[in-house]
Formats: structure tokens, C-alpha cells, sequence
């Protein structure tokens, strides 16, 4: 078995304090392997990676046309939010046009990432709901979803209909059955597939064309002009997804994923990329994902995101500098 790679790098100083590996995948539109780092068999939960996967259902059903789901609320069922008011605001509303409330939610309640929104919850000595849970946007696609199927309220159970339509989907793009799936964060079933099969799925979205003659492809097609259309809400201000968008212009669909994970979409140069830090650090990912984006030509290698996310000068709480984040040598190449 092939072992993972060394990926990312932190000096202090002189000396190399910390070395992270993992595996990656460029797939093209047909999924064939343009080129693999580590071993592209290896097994993965792709964690919130995923997310434009897991939304497929709501659009090729009819679901999101027959509930008139807006682009930013396709957006929104494949974020990781951070719960500013720019997400939350809209959750509420989707919630409010289903006729249901938070409690609908089976995603448990998250303290909010957004500062301004956790100052205010704090201040006033509340606390969080579950509309400031990062997956609440896919959880009210997963709502709407049921509701148009007619599936009943518990749609993260594994058999209901909902996540039966999640797995099939998610198959077929990956190109394999899946041997398991774990519970993610949010309570939904997480399904496994290889890093090679994440790659091929985001194949499958770069290829995807709203004229296509499919459901599936012109559904996956909606969701990656939502995400490039609104990167502010697939993720949020600071956060990789939503600068790294915006870097490369609306070009190209990139969604992070717990545990290392970190996936890109890129429809220009038909090539679909799965990321897998081995030891989880989404630091590492960032800078991966970065790192390939500027490698396949998708972002250029001057923009001022390249040194948030792949060259990043470490300093401590001084302020003083102390070393870098950097690529390891020789990756990727």
C-alpha cells in the first residue's frame, strides 16, 4: 500500500517542528487519475467535502424547484457556515417558508464561529440554536427534501428516504458501492468512499453543464454555480473556501470537510481534486488544496491568498515572527 506524502511543513526558526501527510487526487471529467500523491485506494469519511454530493437529491428531485429555492439557498445546503447573520438570517427564512421552526433541525445546537454573533449570544447570555449549527443549510435542504417526498421528520436516519437518495447519489459519482459510512457531526450519516472516488465525484461536477442531458448533471452543474455565485455563504469572511473562491474569480468550486479533508471542482480545466490529510489538520488542507490550485493553474501564485494559505508566516502572541507554513519539499510536482 502506498503511504501517505508529506504535504505541509512548519519551521521554527531553523528546524523542521512538524511534518503533515496525507493523499490527494486530480481526477479528469471521465475519472481517470491525471495524477495521485500517497495512495488513491485509501478509505475516507469526507466529512462536510461532500456537501454539493449530499444536495444533489434536493435539485434533481424537483424539490428545489417546487419549494422556488433561490441560488443562495442552494448555496447554503452546501456550506459550512460560521453563523454570521448573513447565514443564519437566511436559515431562519427557509425554516419560516417550510412552516417549521429550529426544533425541525436534527443538527444539534453550535456555538457560533462568527465573533460578532458569539459577542452578541454571550452579551446577552444566550444560547446557541440549531440554525447556528454550521450544517443547517444543508439540514434545511434535507428538509425540504423530505417534505417533498412526503418522508417524515427523522431524515438523518440511514433508511429514510432522504439519506437512500443521499447514498445513491453519492455512488454514482464516487463509482463504487460505499463499504460503510459513520455519523458525521451534524447527525447525518456520513458515507466512505476512497480518496480516487471523492476525486472522480468532483470530476463529475467539473464536467457538469446546465444544458447537459441529465437531472444529476444539470443538478450538479445549479449547485456549483450557487457556490462560486455566493462563496460568502458556503463558508464565511477568514474562512479558506470562501477566499479561495473569490481569489480565483468564481472559477472554480473548492468545500473543506473536517479531518483534513478538501475538495476543488474545477469546470475550466475539467478536473475534479480530493485532498486527505492523514493526521486531520485542516491547516495542512488549506494549504494542500492551495497548493494544487496553483499547481494545476487555477490560481495564480501572486495573488495575496497564496500567502493566508500556503505560505504563512507563523508568529507568536508578541508578534514576533517565528517560521513558516510552507509545502513540503518536492509537493506537489
Amino acid at each position: 500500500m502506498t503511504k501517505p506524502v508529506a504535504m505541509a511543513e512548519v519551521w521554527r526558526g531553523d528546524f523542521l517542528e512538524c511534518v503533515h501527510r496525507g493523499h490527494a487526487v486530480v481526477c479528469d471529467t471521465a475519472g481517470k487519475i491525471v495524477q495521485a500523491w500517497g495512495n488513491p485506494d485509501e478509505i475516507i469519511l469526507p466529512r462536510s467535502s461532500c456537501k454539493m454530493i449530499q444536495a444533489l437529491p434536493l435539485v434533481e428531485s424537483g424539490a428545489a424547484d417546487a419549494f422556488g429555492l433561490t441560488t443562495e439557498q442552494l448555496a447554503l445546503a452546501c456550506a459550512s457556515h460560521q453563523a454570521a447573520a448573513v447565514h443564519t438570517d437566511r436559515v431562519g427564512r427557509w425554516l419560516d417558508s417550510l412552516g417549521l421552526d429550529d426544533n425541525a433541525l436534527r443538527c444539534g445546537p453550535q456555538m457560533p464561529r462568527d465573533e460578532d454573533e458569539m459577542t452578541r449570544l454571550i452579551r446577552r447570555a444566550g444560547t446557541p440554536c440549531r440554525y447556528h449549527n454550521n450544517c443547517s443549510g444543508k439540514h434545511s435542504g434535507f428538509l425540504t427534501l423530505t417534505r417533498h417526498l412526503n418522508g417524515g421528520p427523522d431524515y438523518v436516519e440511514p433508511e429514510h428516504p432522504v439519506q437512500r437518495a443521499v447514498r445513491e447519489a453519492f455512488e454514482d459519482v464516487t463509482g463504487m458501492d460505499s463499504p460503510g459510512f459513520g455519523i458525521d457531526g451534524c447527525s447525518a450519516p456520513n458515507f466512505a468512499t476512497t480518496v480516487h472516488g471523492l476525486a472522480r465525484a468532483m470530476g463529475f461536477f467539473a464536467a457538469a453543464r446546465e444544458g447537459d442531458s441529465t437531472l444529476r448533471s444539470r443538478a450538479a452543474a445549479r449547485l456549483v454555480q450557487a457556490m462560486t455565485t455566493f462563496p460568502e455563504l458556503v463558508a464565511g469572511e477568514g474562512r479558506a473556501c470562501t477566499d479561495l473562491m473569490r481569489a480565483m474569480g468564481g472559477k472554480v468550486a473548492v468545500k473543506t470537510g473536517a479531518e483534513g479533508a478538501f475538495v476543488a471542482i474545477l469546470p475550466e480545466q475539467k478536473l475534479g481534486v480530493a485532498v486527505k490529510i492523514q493526521d486531520g489538520a485542516t491547516r495542512a488542507a488549506n494549504l494542500a488544496i492551495t497548493a494544487l490550485l496553483v499547481h494545476l493553474g487555477a490560481l495564480d501564485a501572486t495573488h495575496p491568498a497564496v500567502s493566508r494559505w500556503m505560505q504563512v508566516r507563523q508568529q507568536n502572541y508578541a508578534g514576533i515572527d517565528t517560521g513558516w507554513l510552507q509545502p513540503a519539499a518536492g509537493f506537489p510536482a
